[in-house]
């Protein structure tokens, strides 16, 4: 295997920095990635987080992963982890570059484009490649709080395995965006899923812990490291939902959250007026299952506050 010029045999484990370009102060931005081999031939997981620079959680996950040795001593394969891909979002607390770029909306990437598309084409070029199947940490938008769940494309079987074996709480089966690293994987014949969890500049240890053990379950259903028991989930799975978003203006105080189950007409939460002139009711529109929710007191009229999936019948 070779990224960026460098060698990395079986049996190794080995940093690798990716050159990307150079801040104003010249100052390098470089993509890092950590990447373990077993000496036994067997497939290659990307593991990956911050596309977003604001979504910590992702970051902490595949940090953490790392720091507890989960991948130091496979048995089979390989994994490639890349802590952090979008390194100037992090530094600067936004979601994408100093263009308003998004990298997740610019995949494949060119060599000479923008800096997002850069950053992707880089992922695309020397990582992908070497990949058989992914899993990219995402978490929810700006005070938007996501409960730990997986994302596959419905019409991929081996997307929909890995979710299963990822086994989070939550499966949201859905479609592909254009120019999305899972578009672009996808084409590429690497099955890749997206895990969500926790909202975006705050750490949530119940995601990032859900999230851990994914992975663990993961590497132990591809036999890249010995049979271990790993707590599971019996997911709630999702094949469409809905968002319900505010009819008024004003202070808006949460009744239920992300990972409660409601009935068509239950009170989700209410809004107010900031001088005591009026309060609404918000409700559930249909029965469905809370996967999403905003934290955020005050709201403007239109802004969603609750993403609720219909759940699957099985």
């Amino acid at each position: 295997m070779e990224i960026a010029g460098v060698h990395i045999p079986p049996g190794k484990n080995i940093t690798v920095d990716i050159p990307i370009f150079r801040l104003p102060t010249n100052t390098p931005i470089d993509i890092i990635a950590h990447v373990f081999r077993s000496k036994n031939e067997g497939p290659t997981m990307l593991v990956l987080g911050g596309i977003h620079g604001d979504e910590l959680n992702g970051v902490e996950i595949v940090k953490r992963a790392e720091k507890s040795k989960m991948f130091h001593k496979l048995q089979a394969g390989t994994v490639i982890a890349v802590p952090l891909l979008n390194v100037f979002g992090f530094i600067n607390f936004s979601r994408g570059l100093p263009d308003g770029k998004d990298v997740n909306r610019s995949f494949p990437g060119t060599k000479s484009g923008s800096l997002a598309s850069r950053v992707a084409y880089a992922l695309t070029k020397e990582i992908l490649p070497h990949v058989d199947f992914g899993i990219d940490f995402h978490t929810g938008g700006k005070s938007i709080y996501n409960f730990p769940q997986s994302r596959a494309y419905s019409a991929d079987p081996a997307s929909i395995q890995l979710a299963e074996e990822f086994g989070m709480p939550c499966f949201i089966k859905g479609g592909l965006l254009n120019k999305s690293l899972r578009k672009t994987a996808h084409k590429m014949g690497i099955p890749m899923i997206v895990f969500e969890g926790g909202e975006s500049s705050r750490m949530d240890e119940f995601s990032v812990d859900e999230a851990l053990k994914g992975i663990q379950r993961v590497l132990v259903a591809r036999n890249m490291v010995p049979a271990k028991k790993v707590a599971s989930n019996k997911p709630i799975v999702i094949e469409r939902s809905i968002w319900v978003r505010a009819n008024r203006s004003g202070i808006f105080r949460c009744i239920k959250q992300s990972g409660d189950f409601v009935k068509k007409g239950d009170i989700l939460g209410t809004i107010s007026g900031p001088f005591g002139n009026f309060e609404v009711k918000v409700k559930a529109k249909n029965d469905g299952f809370i996967y999403g929710h905003n934290n955020l007191p005050v709201i403007s009229q239109g802004d969603a506050l609750f993403h609720i999936g219909i759940v699957a019948v099985t």
